[in-house]
């Protein structure tokens, strides 16, 4: 211990305060748990607040009104261009951020948690020191800790050919594309991920020429290729390029532009741009925290190792949300928030939660949950797959706007809802009944039988449910008149 330093003793030091984090701490507050939240940011609400989901989703609505304006005159509404007004547009995002934080000020002022801005690390597995700017550096002992550090972008250094170029504007991670500079007149997007078309999708709106790079054979790598289709074909339509199966060799800032190096079948060797979004990934805060001094075990892709009361190898010691493995959303961080804090106070909780919904928030938007028919396949599991196409949907007809599908995924022996998919506008607003039904175990009749208020794209689900059962239904006929031969 160093001479003068502040030492404090709680019952929970909460390391970061994003979604994850501040949610731990208001139930542990709740539930009687003396809790100190340490944060390393200025204001609380971690990477998704501040540079990840908030401003994105405030980016994508400017997005969308500027799109709808100009879809508009396929009814009869026809509006001017809009004028774009960049430091307004950032004001505003920047105040939506900020009220939320002050939002999250007020929830642990009420609840009793402090709340302490500096850098921690871990001295031993009993106390944290940390850092504050401007003042001395002081010690938490604390009976339990939970680890909620987030995560950061991925960037490929070996990708530049000079290393002083990694530090240019004219390079972005969606950190900077989010601060949104300006527009520039042409982006490349290194990533055909969430990360990377949700951007693609506000600067393409905003005026920006777009071209989105992809290693693999499609965009979104690992999301049923049926719900990514629609998808695609809007984008291919929208962007200046999409190229699959492509690698970026190399990137070389030159004076105000990007000289991209490309490798792949029928693109461009070279190409110059204004500025290059790198969205590759994530890669969890796991480093620098000074887990080497406690038992807390990382693997070699830096996730935190828990078990399902999300504690980790140090029993003192509990890490949820993105350092602590995929998926690195936000929502998951915060139900093991609950969880974590709940196994504190004594409670029989745990993280058994079977779907964890996933958005991408493009333009249609695509959310799927549960099971998806490429993992099914991948287990070797039989399932059956069951559509509605909203191109039937008087709703989705209603707002001009009928692309995309229903997707229920099946047992077809017990009929239980094991997944669903869906593409189209407010899919992401959509598929929390979906989730509710895989949680309940409910069945395809479950949703048949339960009504859905009509005109809406909700009753999608219902129909694509009702479809799984005349399949069902046809298919045991079917069996049942070989049987009697």
């Amino acid at each position: 211990m160093v001479v003068g330093e502040m030492v404090q003793e709680v019952d929970l030091v909460v390391l970061g305060a994003g979604p994850g984090g501040y949610t731990a701490a208001l139930r542990a507050a709740e539930l009687g748990i003396k809790t100190v939240m340490v944060d390393a940011m200025p204001k609380p609400g971690g990477v998704c607040l501040h540079m990840g989901c908030i401003p994105s989703k405030s980016l994508l609505h400017a997005a969308e009104v500027i799109n709808t304006s100009k879809s508009a005159s396929k009814f009869g509404l026809h509006f001017a261009d809009p004028t774009l007004n960049v430091d307004e547009l950032r004001t505003w995002k920047t105040s939506v951020t900020d009220k939320l934080a002050s939002g999250i000020v007020g929830m642990c002022k009420s609840a009793g948690v402090e709340i302490i801005h500096g850098q921690a690390q871990f001295s031993d597995p009993k106390s944290i020191r940390v850092e504050v700017p401007g003042e001395s550096a002081m010690r938490l002992k604390f009976k339990h800790c939970i680890i909620a550090s987030g995560s950061r972008p991925t960037v490929i250094s070996k990708l530049f050919k000079n290393p002083a170029d990694m530090e240019s504007d004219r390079i972005m991670d969606s950190t900077g594309a989010l601060n949104l500079k300006d527009v520039p007149k042409s982006l490349l997007v290194i990533g055909g991920g969430y990360i990377g078309l949700e951007m693609a999708t506000v600067y393409d709106a905003l005026g920006s020429e777009v071209t989105v790079v992809e290693m693999t054979d499609g965009l979104l790598p690992g999301v049923d290729r049926d719900l990514v289709k629609p998808l695609a074909t809007h984008l291919t339509g929208k962007l200046k390029n999409i190229f699959l199966n492509t690698t970026v060799v190399s990137l070389e800032v030159v004076k105000d532009t990007v000289e991209v190096v490309l490798k792949g079948k029928d693109v461009p060797e070279k190409i110059t741009v204004d500025r290059v979004l790198v969205a590759i990934g994530r890669r969890p805060n796991s480093d620098n925290i000074g887990l080497q001094n406690t038992a807390v075990i990382v693997d070699e892709h830096g996730f935190i190792a828990v078990d399902a009361q999300c504690r980790t190898a140090e029993k003192k010691i509990f890490a949820i949300g993105d350092v602590s493995g995929q998926p690195m959303l936000a929502h998951r961080a915060m139900r093991q928030g609950q969880v974590a804090a709940e196994v504190l106070a004594g409670r029989p909780s745990s993280f058994d939660n079977r779907a964890i919904p996933a958005v991408v928030f493009t333009e249609p938007e695509i959310a799927w949950c549960g099971i998806t028919e490429n993992e099914a396949k991948a287990q070797g599991k039989e399932v059956g797959a069951a559509k509605f196409l909203w191109s039937a949907s008087g709703r989705a007809m209603t707002l001009a706007e009928p692309v995309g599908h229903t997707k229920v995924i099946y047992d077809p022996e017990t009929t239980a809802v094991l997944g669903v998919g869906m593409v189209g506008p407010r899919a992401g607003e959509l598929i929390a009944e979906a989730v509710l039904a895989i949680e309940m175990g409910s069945v395809l009749e479950d949703l048949v039988v339960a009504i859905h208020p009509h005109p809406t794209l909700s009753e999608g689900l219902m129909e694509a449910a009702t479809t799984a059962i005349a399949r069902i239904e046809r298919q045991r006929a079917r069996d049942m008149e070989k049987a009697g031969k």
